[in-house]
């Protein structure tokens, strides 16, 4: 079985799991006490570079990175992250760290809170705002969701590194076509239910965002009550939610290989941030959201009320797939295949807030 590195960011630490065999162990918490919101493993080095964005309720948020797999950690002299002073803000919160493709070796994307993107040029461990967004004259219109309001996506074109789309929360996607120098809205189709006009050009509560392996043109979208699909890179955007318990959610993956494959954890509602009917289960589609299928094989089978959060479900790139998630009880799930079936690797930790894996070649 293919060796996976595994981080596991918690309200409370870092965890890192290690695959070796067929047989996981796990080490942790790194930064204790800290609440671990982006985990980024960073597999264009020789050995991959780990990228955290810790919280700490004393010394605030920072950035930290690992070219050990964890054993040692460098935190940067000055603050990786900043935001100018003339821009008369402060960071909250790191929600996102994005290593760009190849074409870009060096460039690291980081999402914030105050919704802004910056960008690394040096792998990381400094950081420069990307001011054309951060002044983009839709701002002073863009309102907080209920976590904040926080750059919480960015996907990154394998075939054009000047290609970044983002999502904001809430405010929706934003795409870039020539670096960062310019930005545009890119909600068409999605709807905001929770404002008068119901299709804006942005105002949209996008929750996450994923690529999908084959057509690189094809996204999927969760939203605030909505599933959907674009073929254009974000241009327009098509409802794909019939055939699941409810179109609510946070979480949304897709298969690293296999065309038109994406995942999904349906939840209640809005108002009832639990499993949809109570049920742990992840909803697979093969057909790029024409249908759903319910994947529910090893996991709890009675009453279930653990919510996966937005980046707290990933698939590594095995093949077969691996697919991992974790939720606010604390419970980690990981399939080696593909989502047919599932194994439970810890329970009792610290809310789940992100997750993110890797094979180790």
């Amino acid at each position: 079985m293919t060796d996976v590195l595994l981080t596991v960011g918690t309200r409370k630490g870092l965890f890192i799991g290690r695959r070796s065999g067929g047989q996981w162990e796990f080490d942790g918490p790194h930064f204790n006490a800290q609440a671990v919101y982006s985990v980024a493993i960073d597999t264009r080095r020789a050995v991959p570079r780990l990228l955290v964005g810790g919280d700490s309720s004393h010394w605030g948020p920072s950035v930290f990175h690992s070219d050990d797999l964890g054993r040692t950690w460098v935190e940067p002299k000055q603050p990786a992250v900043k935001f100018p002073e003339d821009t008369d803000a402060s960071l909250e919160r790191v929600w996102q760290l994005h290593p760009a493709s190849e074409a870009a070796p060096d460039v690291v994307y980081a999402g914030t809170e105050p919704a802004a993107l910056f960008r690394s040029d040096d792998g990381g461990e400094s950081f420069s705002l990307v001011r054309p967004l951060w002044e983009h004259p839709t701002r002073s219109q863009w309102m907080p969701g209920g976590g904040g309001e926080g750059l919480h996506t960015v996907v990154t074109d394998l075939r054009d590194p000047d290609a970044v789309t983002v999502a904001v929360s809430a405010a929706g996607v934003f795409r870039s076509l020539d670096g960062g120098a310019s930005w545009a809205p890119s909600n068409q189709g999605v709807s905001a239910v929770f404002l008068p006009d119901p299709q804006p050009e942005f105002g949209q509560c996008v929750h996450k965002i994923a690529q999908d392996a084959a057509d690189l043109d094809r996204l999927y979208l969760q939203n605030h009550w909505g599933v959907y699909r674009s073929d254009d890179a974000g241009e327009r955007w098509i409802d794909i939610g019939a055939g699941l318990p409810s179109d609510f959610g946070f979480a949304v993956a897709t298969h690293p290989h296999r065309a038109d494959t994406a995942y999904v954890f349906p939840i209640t509602a809005d108002s009832d941030r639990v499993p949809a009917g109570r049920r742990c289960r992840v909803y697979r589609t093969g057909d790029a959201g024409g249908s759903w299928e319910a994947l529910s094989a090893g996991l709890p089978e009675g009453d279930h009320f653990g919510t996966v959060l937005r980046d707290a479900m990933c698939t590594d790139d095995a093949d077969p797939a691996g697919v991992y998630f974790g939720n606010r009880n604390g419970e980690l799930y990981a399939s080696a295949d593909d989502g047919d079936s599932w194994q439970q690797l810890a329970s009792h930790l610290p809310d789940v807030l992100c997750v993110r894996a890797a094979v180790m070649r």
